[in-house]
């Protein structure tokens, strides 16, 4: 059974971890491929807010080569919020994994 400082802890950690998950949505990256010439941009809901598309990478040729690029950028941006997220959240944890939690 839990005490009431475990249980007390317990809750202003799920307060901070509500605090930073809000800050966090509120964050910004850019992942970007094709050395710069596509940009995406994501933010901590996993929302893009801005593609930029250099008007040279456009061939309409080779549309393939400008998927590749689009898919590469925002696969980076994502793990660089995935990376964001994980590094906010174990400093409040301390590294412990909790359920739910990721």
């Amino acid at each position: 059974m839990m005490n009431k400082n475990m249980l007390k802890q317990a809750q202003q950690l799920q307060q901070k971890l509500m605090e930073e998950q809000q800050k966090l949505e509120s964050e910004t990256v850019t992942g970007s491929s094709g050395g710069g010439a596509i940009t995406i941009t994501i933010n901590g809901k996993y929302q893009v807010t801005e593609i930029k598309i250099d008007p040279e990478t456009i061939d309409p040729e080779n549309a393939d080569m400008l998927e590749d690029l689009i898919t590469t950028g925002f696969n980076e941006a994502i793990e660089k919020i995935q990376q964001l997220s994980a590094s906010r959240l174990n400093s409040l944890t301390g590294g412990l994994k909790l359920p739910g939690i990721s």
